[in-house]
């Protein structure tokens, strides 16, 4: 039966944040925006955004531009920003060679995520994607899990994992989906949530767990 892992994007396989720090630095640049703009986005953009909250950024400013312009340029300017670190592509890599499926289940817009993955160069290493935009749900539902299996051609009742750095989209989602799961710690854990498998500081150390699988 062979073995797979699914990947959560932001926060585990990419740094968004400071990914967003830049692009929002230079899109406020770009668009002459006024300091109460810029703090807007930073706020509402801190965990998600969709081309709807350039609709309200529109609204609330008063900016000419259209919503669909200020979305393709922040697109363009976090895929430009965000990157992968070496480390994390090797290690995939090295799973690939040990004949390890590997998949990414990420929340997002379909466009920005999948932009990402091109540019740090994750998407030539990975077998399957699924966004939650591509279905319009999110982690922890079971259908972008089930999602995910069907794009790379496993079955979740196979077993498998889950890596990633939410406590409820991706350990809880993971284990409702029957995967065994990796945490990265960071983030304040939920109570009543059951245990990960594991629990590390990066992604590389969930990487080394899986090799040693493997082995």
């Amino acid at each position: 039966m062979p073995r797979f892992a699914f990947f959560d994007l932001d926060g585990t396989l990419v740094d968004r944040q400071s990914a967003l720090s830049d692009a929002l630095t230079c899109l406020c640049r770009s668009r002459e925006l006024c300091p109460d703009a810029e703090r807007w986005l930073r706020t509402e953009l801190a965990d998600r955004a969709t081309v709807n909250d350039f609709a309200r950024l529109r609204d609330v400013f008063g900016l000419e531009a259209s919503a669909v312009d200020l979305w393709q340029e922040y697109v363009d300017l976090m895929s430009a920003a965000v990157t992968c670190r070496p480390e994390v592509l090797e290690g995939l890599a090295r799973l690939r060679a040990a004949t390890w499926t590997i998949g990414i289940v990420t929340n997002g817009a379909s466009d920005i995520q999948r932009a990402k993955l091109a540019a740090t160069g994750l998407a030539s290493l990975v077998d399957g994607v699924a966004v939650s935009g591509d279905l319009e749900i999110r982690k922890p539902d079971l259908r972008l899990f089930g999602l995910a299996a069907y794009r790379c051609g496993v079955s979740l009742t196979g077993g498998g994992w889950m890596i990633g750095d939410n406590p409820g989209g991706d350990i809880g989602g993971g284990h409702q989906a029957g995967l065994r799961t990796i945490w990265l710690r960071g983030r304040p854990w939920p109570d009543g949530l059951p245990a990960a498998h594991h629990v590390v500081d990066d992604v590389t150390d969930a990487i080394t767990i899986l090799l040693n699988e493997t082995e």
